[in-house]
């Protein structure tokens, strides 16, 4: 599960390419029912996606994902599994859902992100990455952890990519869902320009 996980990179650049093909076929399992996602189209609309993908927003958003990826692993491989062998039998088991859990949230991530960086790279269309099968899903809110014994360190974890999560779901309904059948509130502000002030906040 973890070793799915690990792959380097700093940056949009090339990733080892057993991990990138496993992310992007990833994503046929953490899309959206196309019943419940309205494909986006026109001209205006493509070019916002291929706006982002060529932006310092994606270039950040990139990085930060890949680098937790990558923490993630290292902790769940090693730390992780250290203090998972002295958890009650409970926390154990909750330790083991949580990480497929994490593991699971950080796939869908992942296998976003190589989305739009395959648009960036001219490997796929705007409008192919407008698919109702490339979108996120809503995740369940938790208010608290499900069990008292977890490490802290996999509940820091568990945050990080919670936070990540809302804000890659937040682009994905800015860029692909928001906004088709109404007037933008403030006319100045670009869809970029809201992306944008998204990460501000």
């Amino acid at each position: 599960m973890t070793i799915a996980l690990r792959m380097r990179s700093s940056g949009p650049g090339p990733i080892a390419g057993q991990a990138c093909v496993f992310l992007m076929r990833m994503s046929e399992l953490t899309v959206g029912d196309d019943s419940l996602a309205r494909p986006a189209s026109g001209p205006d609309r493509a070019r916002t996606v291929q706006d982002f993908a060529r932006s310092e927003l994606f270039d950040r958003t990139f990085r930060e994902g890949m680098e937790l990826v990558e923490d993630t692993a290292a902790y769940l491989d090693g730390e992780g599994r250290r203090e998972s062998r002295i958890l009650s039998r409970s926390a154990a088991l909750a330790y083991a859902a949580e990480s497929m859990k994490l593991t699971t949230r950080l796939m869908q991530i992942a296998s976003w992100l190589l989305v739009q960086r395959a648009v960036r790279e001219g490997d796929m269309t705007p409008e192919a990455a407008c698919e109702p099968r490339y979108r996120l899903n809503e995740r369940k809110i938790e208010a608290e952890p499900s069990h008292a014994e977890l490490p802290i360190a996999l509940i820091e974890y568990l945050v990080r990519s919670e936070k990540l999560f809302d804000r890659a779901l937040y682009l994905d309904r800015r860029m692909y869902l928001d906004g088709q059948d109404e007037t933008p509130v403030n006319p100045v502000l670009s869809q970029m320009g809201l992306l944008e002030a998204a990460f501000r906040s």
